[in-house]
């Protein structure tokens, strides 16, 4: 194993192992060396104490989950949580609830407004990642630090797992409000702002200024695409 291969979720210092296997499964959690904890408690925690960390914001969680498990799974979670915002805000458009009648065709023809609402979720978070990154490389430019944008996008990819709380929406799709993607957004940032401060070991100030500059970048290009969509209707002939 390469040096530094892992991180102390304590004190973030770079540790060679996490563990050392001895004889009949016998396993023995390595101490660090600079703040004399377990580099890593989290490797004989169940996964559901984990993810619960995880959603408690606990940057010891974040700090094993990007740092010390190979986890390669950010860009089938970000498809499955693009898919489901994507039928919410589908289903939220007037008039896009399908007609009880097979026979009818604007059921349908209606399904256009799913892959535009999946193109525009997709759209917000390309955008959103791009405002994020270029902030953040300016910055650390700015002071000689250089970025891994691969390990930086797969942090904000993975944090966006609070997406998946859209699932309970989209099977009791008649008993949410959109005060449910309010609470799901904010949670959603908040989970962003934490993995960047993980990734990067900056200031919670600097990474609360990323995720809101991405976040306004994203807000403009949204509303740009939707004045744009409302004219381009408003301008259709009429036969």
């Amino acid at each position: 194993m390469a040096p530094g291969a892992f991180k102390c979720i304590e004190c973030n210092e770079d540790a060679n192992e996490l563990h050392r296997d001895y004889s009949n499964g016998i396993l023995k959690i390595t101490i660090c060396a600079s703040c004399k904890k377990p580099v890593d408690k989290y490797i004989e925690y169940d996964p559901v104490i984990i993810l619960i960390d995880a959603t408690l914001c606990k940057i010891q969680a974040f700090r094993h989950i990007l740092f010390n498990t190979d986890i390669n799974i950010h860009w089938k979670l970000c498809v499955f949580c693009l898919l489901c915002e994507s039928y919410l805000r589908w289903f939220l458009l007037q008039g896009s609830q399908p007609s009880g009648d097979p026979a009818d065709i604007i059921r349908y023809t209606k399904e256009w407004d799913f892959y535009c609402m999946f193109a525009l979720a997709a759209l917000e978070l390309a955008v959103f990642c791009t405002g994020v990154l270029l902030i953040l490389w300016t910055v650390r430019r700015f002071n000689g630090v250089s970025i891994e944008f691969h390990s930086l996008l797969k942090a904000l990819l993975l944090s966006s797992y609070g997406k998946v709380l859209l699932i309970p929406a989209v099977i009791w799709e008649h008993d949410f409000s959109p005060l449910c993607f309010s609470l799901i957004r904010l949670f959603v940032l908040t989970s962003n702002t934490q993995a960047i401060k993980v990734i990067l070991n900056c200031s919670r100030r600097l990474s609360l200024l990323a995720v809101c500059g991405g976040l306004l970048l994203e807000t403009f290009v949204s509303q740009a695409f939707k004045t744009l969509q409302v004219c381009s209707q408003d301008y259709l002939p009429v036969f």
